[in-house]
C-alpha cells in the first residue's frame, strides 16, 4: 500500500525542508524526500542541502577558523598583543566544521519530528498524474500526493574533459576537505565560491592563484565594489587573473598544470598542488521523470515557473536552485514560505528584487537592489551616497577601516533603490537596507531614523544622509 501525502517535497535542501516545514505548520500532512550522498552515521541521507553539507555554512566555519589564523599572525601585534607564530591543525580545522555540520543536520530532523513532518530517504520521481494529484517513487516505495514541490537544487558545474576526484581537483565537495595546507593552490573561477575558498587557503599560508574567463572581476556586482575588492583582494595576496581562456588541464597524483590563454592573447602555464573548479552551478534535474509527465523547462535548463513558482502542471511546484532567479539559500526559503501560504489559501509572497547577495570574504561584500551600471542602463535619474569605514569609528576601533557603504536613490522620489557595501559585518548590515527596500523606503528615512553609536550600521545612516550631500562625518 503506498504512502498518501496531502504535499510531497522532492529535496530536503533549504527550500525543501522549510517548506515542509512550513506547510505542516499550515495543517498538512506532508512528507519530504532526500537521497543526497552525504550518508549520516545511520547511513540515511542527510536533511540541508548543498548549502549545510557542503556549501554555505561549512565554508563559513573554515572561513571563520582561518580568519583568526591570519589575525593571530598578523594583527594581534598592532593591538599590543604578543604571542608567538601560531600553528594550524588542519584536521581540527575540519573536525570542527564537520561537526557543525552534524548537528545542524540533527537539528532539521528535530524539526521534521517536531513539525510531524515524515523524512523519507530515497529519490523522488514522477510516475503519473491521479484524479487526486500525484503517483510518484520514492526509493521502492510508492506515494500518493495531492500536490508536489520540487526542490532538488543544484550541483556544481563542471569543465568538459576535467575528472574531477575532490583529491587533486576539486569541485565544491572536495574543498571544504582539503587536509593540509597546499604550497600552490589554483582555482578557477572568481565567483563567491573562489573567492571564499581561495581565502580561507591564502590566510592559512598557501600561494593562491585564480584564473577568470570573464574580462572584468565580479561583473555583476557593482562597479565600485568591484574595483575595491579587486585592490583589497590582490593586495591581501590572491593572485587575480581575468579574461583568461582556460585550455588543457592535466592532472596527476603530485598536482594540477593548467594551460590558459592570458587576456593579452598570450599562452600561459599555472603548476598547482590543488585546484578548484567553481565555475557556478547548474539546476539538479536527474531522476525526476519529468519527461513522462510533461513538466516544462527553460532553454537554461531550469523548471519554467511562474512569479509564484508554479509549474505548467497541475499541483506541482519548483522552488530554488531550480528555477529562475538567484541560486541563493535564503532566496529558496523565502519561495519555500510563498508556495506553501499559496497551496493554503493564502497570499504567499517573494520579493526577487530584494533579495541579499553576500560574498563573506574579509572583507565581506554584500548587496541588494540595483547596481549603479544598471541604473545607468535603464536610464533611472538616481542619487548616489557613499561612505567609506575610515570614518567610521566603530571600524577603526576593531581595526576594519576598509571599504564603503554606498547608497543608490531615486533622484525624483527619493526611493532607496539599492545599497552596496564592502567592509567588516557587511553580511549583517545589508539586512537594514533589504528592509528599506521591501517597505519601499527613501533614503531620507534612513536618515531620520536614530543609530546607535558607535556602530558599523552608522556607515549606512552617513551613506542616507550623502544621498542628499549632508553626511555629518564625512
Amino acid at each position: 500500500m503506498s504512502k498518501e501525502f496531502d504535499i510531497l517535497v522532492i529535496g530536503g535542501g533549504p527550500g525543501g525542508y522549510v517548506a515542509a516545514i512550513r506547510a505542516a505548520q499550515l495543517g498538512f500532512k506532508v512528507g519530504c524526500c532526500e537521497s543526497n550522498p552525504y550518508a549520516d552515521p545511520k547511513g540515511e541521507p542527510r536533511l540541508g542541502g548543498t548549502c549545510l553539507n557542503v556549501g554555505c555554512i561549512p565554508s563559513k566555519a573554515l572561513l571563520h577558523t582561518s580568519h583568526l589564523f591570519e589575525e593571530a599572525a598578523h594583527a594581534f601585534a598592532g593591538q599590543g598583543i604578543e604571542i608567538g607564530a601560531p600553528k594550524i591543525d588542519v584536521p581540527k580545522m575540519l573536525a570542527r566544521k564537520n561537526g557543525i555540520v552534524d548537528q545542524l543536520t540533527g537539528g532539521i530532523k528535530a524539526l521534521f519530528r517536531k513539525n510531524k513532518v515524515a523524512f523519507l530517504p530515497g529519490h523522488g520521481a514522477f510516475i503519473a498524474r491521479t484524479a487526486s494529484g500525484w503517483s510518484l517513487n520514492v526509493g521502492n516505495e510508492k506515494v500518493e500526493a495531492g500536490q508536489v514541490i520540487v526542490a532538488t537544487g543544484s550541483k556544481a558545474r563542471h569543465l568538459p574533459n576535467v575528472r574531477i576526484d575532490n583529491k587533486i581537483v576539486c569541485d565544491n565537495v572536495g574543498a571544504l576537505d582539503i587536509d593540509t595546507v597546499p604550497k600552490k593552490l589554483a582555482i578557477i573561477g572568481a565567483g563567491v565560491i573562489g573567492l571564499e575558498m581561495g581565502s580561507v587557503w591564502r590566510r592559512l599560508g598557501a600561494e593562491v592563484a585564480i584564473l577568470e574567463a570573464a574580462p572584468g572581476f565580479l561583473p555583476t556586482a557593482d562597479a565600485d565594489i568591484a574595483r575595491e575588492a579587486f585592490k583589497i583582494f590582490t593586495k591581501q595576496g590572491l593572485a587575480i587573473h581575468t579574461g583568461v581562456k582556460i585550455g588543457e588541464i592535466k592532472a596527476g597524483k603530485k598536482g594540477a598544470a593548467i594551460a590558459y590563454v592570458d587576456k593579452d592573447g598570450k599562452p600561459a602555464h599555472l603548476d598547482a598542488d590543488q585546484l578548484i573548479v567553481s565555475v557556478g552551478r547548474i539546476p539538479n534535474t536527474e531522476g525526476l521523470n519529468a519527461g513522462a509527465v510533461g513538466l516544462k523547462f527553460t532553454e537554461r535548463g531550469q523548471i519554467d515557473v511562474d512569479e509564484h513558482c508554479k509549474t505548467n502542471l497541475p499541483g506541482v511546484w519548483a522552488i530554488g536552485d531550480v528555477v529562475r532567479g538567484p541560486m541563493l539559500a535564503h532566496k529558496a526559503m523565502e519561495e519555500a514560505v510563498m508556495v506553501a501560504e499559496i497551496i493554503a489559501g493564502q497570499a504567499g509572497y517573494a520579493n526577487l528584487d530584494a533579495i541579499p547577495g553576500v560574498i563573506y570574504t574579509t572583507p565581506e561584500i554584500a548587496w541588494v537592489g540595483k547596481t549603479e551600471q544598471q541604473l545607468k542602463e535603464a536610464g533611472v535619474d538616481y542619487k548616489a551616497g557613499k561612505i567609506p569605514f575610515l570614518a567610521n569609528g566603530r571600524a577603526l576601533g576593531i581595526g576594519a577601516p576598509e571599504g564603503f557603504v554606498k547608497m543608490l536613490a531615486d533622484a525624483r522620489s527619493d526611493r532607496i533603490l539599492g545599497v552596496h557595501i564592502i567592509g567588516a559585518g557587511a553580511s549583517d548590515l545589508i539586512a537594514e537596507a533589504a528592509v528599506a527596500l521591501e517597505f519601499a523606503a527613501a533614503s531620507e528615512d534612513l536618515a531620520r531614523i536614530c543609530h546607535a553609536h558607535p556602530t558599523l550600521a552608522e556607515a549606512v545612516h552617513e551613506a542616507a544622509l550623502a544621498c542628499d550631500k549632508r553626511a555629518l562625518h564625512f
